[in-house]
């Protein structure tokens, strides 16, 4: 009650002077205190609080008329309780129905407006990440500014308690950063001086100088929200499906309920009275009414959203959360993604006329401007690269997924795989090292071999497992890294298939094998990946899940589905969250039309009272939401 609006509020204390009146009004009704006023008297004694409690609906309906939307659950509404005053003429029982309806039904517009605020809430508190202005430093003097007007390599400075409110570089300070509404995390994470920092965290007691690296529109942050308040214009099909039926359905049955209250009386059919037939299309309206439906179904889909962003995933749209429910093919990108990217030199194996020193000056010089992990490995393992002259180098290119051609004081230098020795005519023994090998050869002949070992992620092997127990079937994993070594790593985390020695562009041929394989029984297949040559494979899987801490920007656009502390062990989770929301959205669509069904059948007979209309709307409308609130409180 403490988080409602003031709309909500102003409503709740209308339903509360009614429900009062109405209290008062049934209590005089059934003591015989009304029995011999005027009926006009007792008409009007009804019809001032249904207009208190029923003008919005009343005006709502008029609005839409006027837009040429007619047919809504605001306008049966109104012609439902509008006939049943009329009818309340010829029938007085029907006072204390019409106005019955109009009080529950925005009893359950009331419940439903604040079902859709918690669900909405656990979203917008993203929302909340939002900086409102940045201390930018210019010529010595700190000024609070708006985050668009600081642009990269300006420096500002974050005081305890404030967001960062650009990516950046520390260049002094150092502090703790609370990443909670961006991550789900609730450990807080250290800056200091190098340090990376993303917008969005909140500084804890130290004061940071940074410098800005992206733009405020580039930054993490207003990415972050900008997906957040697109997810609801993403519809799944059923929701879709939904708001067709409705425009469909409404107008159906309002010409049923003309029908309904006209046809009887002319042609005698059923010996009904025109008194009769009226009640009955107003009962037959009233349940009609699609207001579980409309309401419940994308509460469901927003529910799961919300549910999945209280620990630190952002799907980008109920569709997605709708094919996340039935994937059975999981496939993963290796470096980055299922091991840390952290490369380390294992071993060096040299050939007969070359040292281990030499093979790996000759890797350093060759990999000397590239800035992949392996070629940060293997300049750590050679130490301080101050003394070599790489003025010697020339004619440099990188020979896509093989690795790098070089000359070097003329002669041909190759580091890389052992497609590119063999490629060049090379004869090298190929390494039955597990791990990385990085091949060496100068001046035509085979210098020897690097052995790199990258580390598997925390999390990984029990993600893995999750991910069996929520239903995947099939978990792959491709690398570029040799058969050998992949098949080590895919042992040790229990990946039910591999597809190794593949070149960038060569992911997306694997996956496209593999949807034609779900494509047959109707399942979906996701992608787990972090760099920007995942970005092609991210946008053509099914379900494109980006690591957003260290994933790239282009990555993350690409994916359907952000996990923004890296952490694979939270898909499961989503998976299980999806699921259970279809479950929840599909219990409702047959639960409201059942009984729908079964009243409206019963009104059409006359077996139905008006009350039983009222539960048949109102009832089943909020049993649904209730449904549908569940998810956002169930522990995954």
């Amino acid at each position: 009650m403490k988080n409602m609006t003031k709309k909500q509020w102003k409503t709740f204390i209308r339903v509360i002077i009614v429900l009062i009146i109405f209290a008062v009004l049934m209590i005089l009704d059934k003591t015989g205190a009304l029995d011999g006023i005027p009926l006009i008297v007792k008409f009007f004694l009804f019809f001032i609080p249904y207009l208190i409690i029923g003008y919005d609906v009343l005006l709502a309906s008029f609005k839409n008329i006027a837009h040429g939307q007619v047919f809504d659950e605001h306008f049966l509404m109104m012609i439902a309780t509008l006939a049943a005053f009329g009818l309340s003429l010829l029938d007085d029982e029907a006072y204390a129905e019409a106005l019955a309806v109009m009080l529950f039904y925005q009893v359950g517009e009331l419940f439903q407006s604040i079902a859709v605020g918690r669900s909405r809430q656990s979203i917008t508190e993203m929302m909340s990440i939002a900086p409102e202005f940045a201390n930018l430093e210019k010529d010595g003097k700190v000024e609070e500014v708006d985050p668009e007007d600081v642009h990269i390599g300006d420096i500002f400075v974050v005081k305890p308690g404030e967001k960062v409110p650009l990516d950046g570089i520390v260049i002094e300070g150092e502090s703790f950063l609370n990443t909670a509404a961006l991550t789900g995390e609730s450990v807080p994470r250290k800056a200091s001086k190098d340090d990376e920092v993303i917008s969005g965290c909140v500084n804890g007691e130290g004061t940071l100088r940074i410098r800005a690296i992206k733009e405020y529109e580039d930054s993490t942050v207003a990415k972050i929200l900008d997906l957040v308040e697109n997810a609801s214009s993403r519809k799944a099909r059923l929701e879709q499906f939904i708001t067709r039926f409705a425009r469909v359905y409404t107008p159906i049955v309002t010409i049923g309920a003309v029908a309904l209250a006209i046809l009887p009386p002319i042609f005698g059919i059923g010996g009904l009275t025109w008194a009769d037939s009226i009640r009955r299309a107003c009962n037959f309206l009233i349940v009609s009414c699609p207001c579980a439906l409309v309401i419940s179904v994308p509460l469901g889909f927003f529910g799961g959203i919300g549910a999945s962003s209280k620990f630190g995933v952002l799907v980008k749209g109920s569709n997605y959360l709708e094919a996340v429910a039935g994937l059975s093919t999981m496939v993963f990108d290796k470096t980055g993604t299922l091991t840390k990217g952290e490369f380390k030199v294992q071993k060096v194996l040299p050939e007969k006329d070359f040292s281990e020193q030499q093979v790996l000056e000759l890797a350093t010089l060759g990999e000397g401007y590239s800035n992949h992990p392996i070629a940060k490995s293997i300049r750590e393992a050679y130490g301080d690269t101050a003394g070599l002259d790489f003025g010697r180098l020339s004619d440099s290119k990188e020979e896509a997924g093989h690795g790098i051609n070089v000359l070097l004081d003329g002669k041909e230098l190759l580091v890389g795989n052992i497609k590119l020795l063999n490629a060049h005519d090379i004869n090298a023994k190929e390494s039955t090292e597990n791990g990385t090998i990085v091949y060496v050869a100068f001046d035509k002949k085979f210098a020897g071999c690097i052995v790199i070992n990258d580390t598997v992620k925390d999390g990984v092997i029990e993600a893995i497992t999750g991910l069996k127990a929520a239903g995947v079937k099939k978990n792959v994993m491709l690398t570029g890294d040799r058969k050998s070594a992949a098949e080590a790593v895919a042992a040790e985390i229990g990946i039910d298939e591999v597809r190794s020695d593949l070149l960038p562009q060569d992911k997306v041929s694997v996956v496209e094998s593999l949807l034609s394989e779900t494509e047959k029984t109707g399942k979906k297949l996701g992608f787990v990946g972090d760099g920007i040559n995942d970005a092609p494979v991210l946008m053509r899987a099914d379900i494109g899940f980006a690591m957003g801490a260290i994933g790239s920007d282009a990555a993350i656009e690409a994916a359907d589905i952000v996990l923004m502390d890296d952490d694979i062990r939270k898909i499961p989770k989503v998976i299980r969250i999806a699921k259970h929301t279809m479950n929840i959205v599909r219990a409702n669509v047959t639960f409201a039309l059942t009984v729908k069904l079964l009243i409206i059948v019963l009104s059409i007979f006359g077996l139905a009272s008006m009350w039983a209309a009222v539960f048949g709307d109102v009832g089943v409308t909020v049993i649904c939401i209730i449904a549908s609130m569940t998810i956002l409180g169930k522990k995954y």
